[in-house]
């Protein structure tokens, strides 16, 4: 039985979005026509009477009655009627936030020249030569009413040019994640909290930041190791380094944001906690990339999975010359950090999610577990933490690792951007000597919304530099700094995932409770070399789980929202073999990524994908959804027998059809929050980016501590793996440093 839930209202502090630039990404016209399509996408739904056939769908009457009536039973609102209404109305022209948030986007996460192709795409669409060719009509798509754009987007769907078919879920993914960032209609409708129902503030660390000083010189701040990075591996390494007595100065591009603010909200969390807004994409728009960018890295964003590294996956990274991963030091370093955590299952209270997967899973014979967590030794009933813990009792490194390090003596910068490592030549050998970049300092508010107060270029002299800024951007740094080995930004593994939901008659309010606390391992192993699938719960707020949900029009796809109340979502999670590459956008150096989940890595989620819809379906869903463009629902009958379990043939067809459908390109949208591997450990220079003991090939001095130097990947949640390699290469960083303080 759960424990009672406090019932104190809980308010964070309000945070700053990010200042938006003078300049327009888009002209009028390009507005014109994008803002067109988004009010196709996500439009206002009128009675035929009233409505605007231009920007507003019409319908007759008596589904607009019907519709009403539908919501008015899924929604908790006391105005039931008047919160249906609300939403049905609800579209990007009726709010000036969707505009802005759009601009932001544009503007300040997509690079350059994504930012052009779109620019000329909606140009194309704004001449009478593009509008035929792209949409079979002369006159543009501005200037069709709502009913014509909505044919059109269709049309682009199945169309026979791949081109469209990518065109048109690139738009729609980008359009919903913007309204349900921006809409208040849909979280009253849901009865979606602010907070966590129950939760308890928790108290930060009271950190203290280096601040400086304008000037016009750069500042230099000598110390004994430069750690470029405060999330999982930098963390574990600030810890270790400083309590071995040697200073240690940790910098972060991110600012700090104190656990009263947490959990931010939905469209602030994406602005202030991840990498180009949780919005980074592959040069082939088939993979969503979600990296955190805040105080804590990753650590900070993500759930409380603590799964260590697997039996194969040791062997496999042992016998490729690491014999350390087979090593009694490597579970040492895996126990260390488990239990500076607190990592246990003892505290775990699945919620509805996750007890749906367990207990369908024991219904058809799959190997299930429960996920150990975080927790720090306390039940966390949190489903909103990816948006920061406002309880503390996650123990990601903002916690734990950090204010560790901090009470040995570490220091920290925030705001600043790594440009450089410093090298000298000392016997023909590159050593680091440093770390250069620029400081941007907060607002004269203390936030980020207006011009920083101070900007610096800032040297920072050190005996030992270790890049921790992650899979994503270490190797850009790697690489920004001139270091030429040919593994850098290579290997990416991203965990590829597939979505599926379901929808089930009671109430299952999917937001509550933790977001991951059980995993089904029946498929992980599909190839007998480690490669499979894990079955697992996934975060259901909504800007996290809907912006995946299928679209077919605009009104289907709000009534689809509507249901979230009565909705799962789980995911099949791919152990990727195939691999892509990271790399520098050549206009503006952000990050840029070659992936594309290959045959082999497809056919694997097709099998986690098909063993979700089974086990929904035992548990009695009436609904399930995989979120595959073109994929048909499966919709349960009601007179069918329970008896048949999954022998139903209804359900047998529908599973073949979906095994034969698999996940068709270029429109399947996959979705990673692990990355892995640019800068993967190797025996040789021929075969990683750094040694077995963390230091970059060729260099003297330099290390790299963070997921990046994966061999492969984990198959796991990568933390555990991430901070038990760190804790090993800086342990080693912290004695070379006492044996041999100077190079």
């Amino acid at each position: 039985m759960s424990p009672a839930l406090p019932t104190a209202t809980v308010s964070p502090k309000a945070t700053t979005l990010p200042r938006l630039p003078a300049e327009d990404p888009l002209t009028q016209a390009q507005w014109k026509t994008l803002l067109a399509i988004a009010e196709t996408i996500v439009p206002a739904v009128k009675p035929t009477a009233i409505a605007r056939v231009e920007n507003e769908i019409a319908v007759s009457d008596n589904e607009y009655s019907t519709a009403i009536s539908t919501l008015a039973r899924l929604t908790p609102d006391a105005d039931s009627e008047a919160a249906a209404k609300a939403l049905l109305d609800d579209s990007p022209a009726s709010s000036p936030a969707y505009k802005e948030e759009l601009q932001r986007v544009l503007s300040l996460r997509l690079p350059h020249s994504n930012r052009k192709d779109l620019a000329m795409i909606l140009n194309i669409l704004d001449t009478r030569a593009g509008s035929l060719v792209l949409t079979g009509k002369v006159l543009p798509i501005s200037q069709q009413p709502v009913h014509v754009r909505d044919a059109i987007l269709k049309s682009w769907a199945t169309a026979r040019l791949p081109l469209l078919r990518q065109l048109q879920r690139s738009l729609a993914t980008l359009l919903k994640q913007t309204w349900l960032k921006t809409n208040e209609s849909l979280p009253r409708f849901l009865g979606f909290p602010r907070v966590p129902v129950g939760m308890v503030p928790g108290n930060g660390y009271d950190y203290e930041f280096i601040q400086l000083p304008p000037g016009d010189k750069p500042e230099i701040i000598e110390t004994d190791v430069v750690i470029v990075g405060s999330g999982c591996g930098g963390g574990v390494s600030a810890k270790n380094i400083a309590e071995a007595g040697h200073r240690v100065l940790v910098v972060e591009k991110a600012h700090h944001w104190t656990p009263d603010h947490y959990p931010m909200r939905e469209q602030h969390g994406w602005n202030n906690m991840y990498m180009s807004g949780g919005g980074i994409q592959s040069d082939d728009s088939t993979m969503a990339i979600v990296a955190g960018e805040a105080f804590g890295g990753g650590g900070t964003v993500n759930w409380g999975a603590s799964l260590q590294t697997q039996a194969f996956v040791r062997k496999e990274w042992a016998e490729r010359g690491l014999p350390f991963f087979s090593s009694a030091e490597f579970q040492e370093s895996l126990d260390r950090v488990c239990h500076r955590m607190g990592v246990s299952t003892d505290y775990i209270d699945h919620n509805h999610t996750n007890k749906i997967l367990m207990e369908g899973a024991r219904k058809l014979g799959y190997t299930h577990k429960a996920v150990p967590q975080n927790s720090g030794g306390k039940r966390h009933h949190c489903g909103h933490c990816t948006f920061g813990c406002g309880s503390c009792e996650k123990q990601g490194p903002v916690v734990s690792w950090l204010p560790d390090a901090a009470r040995a003596g570490a220091k920290f910068v925030e705001g600043f951007h790594a440009e450089s490592i410093l090298f000298s030549k000392r016997g023909g050998e590159q050593v680091a000597t440093g770390v250069r970049g620029t400081w941007v300092s907060r607002d004269v508010n203390g936030g980020i919304a207006g011009e920083p107060v101070v900007k610096r270029e800032i040297i920072i002299k050190a005996k030992r530099v270790i890049v921790s800024a992650g899979t994503m951007q270490t190797p850009l740094l790697l690489l920004r700094s001139g270091l030429t080995n040919y593994h850098i930004g290579r290997n990416l593994h991203l965990h590829p995932v597939i979505l599926l939901g379901s929808i089930y008659k009671e109430d299952i309010v999917p937001w509550d409770g933790d977001c991951l606390t059980a995993v089904v391992t029946e498929f992980e192993n599909l190839d007998g070399k480690g490669h499979g699938a894990k079955l697992e719960a996934t975060n259901m707020t909504p800007t996290a789980s809907l912006t995946f949900a299928p679209w077919k029009n605009g009104f289907e796809y709000k009534m689809t929202c509507a249901r979230m109340r009565h909705m799962t979502g789980c995911i099949a999670l791919a152990r990727d073999r195939d691999t892509g590459q990271v790399y520098p956008d050549p206009d503006d150096g952000r990050v840029r990524v070659k992936y594309t989940t290959s045959i082999f890595d497809k056919a694997h989620i097709v099998e986690g994908i098909v063993a979700l819809a089974k086990i929904h379906y035992v548990q009695g869903a009436i609904e399930i959804f995989p979120m595959i463009p073109g994929a048909d629902p499966f919709i349960r009958d009601s007179d069918t027998p329970s008896s048949d379990g999954i022998n139903d043939p209804k359900f047998q067809l529908w599973l073949n059809n979906l095994k034969v459908k698999g996940l068709p390109s270029p429109e399947t949208m996959y979705v990673s929050a692990h990355q892995m591997g640019t800068c993967r450990m190797g025996k040789s220079v021929k075969e990683g980016v750094v040694d077995p003991t963390g230091k970059v090939w060729g260099t003297k001095g330099l290390y790299v501590a963070d997921a990046s130097v994966f061999p492969s990947a984990s198959g796991v949640n990568p933390m555990v793996t991430n901070m038990a390699i760190s804790d090993w290469i800086s342990r080693g960083v912290a004695k070379d440093l006492e044996e041999h303080p100077m190079l």
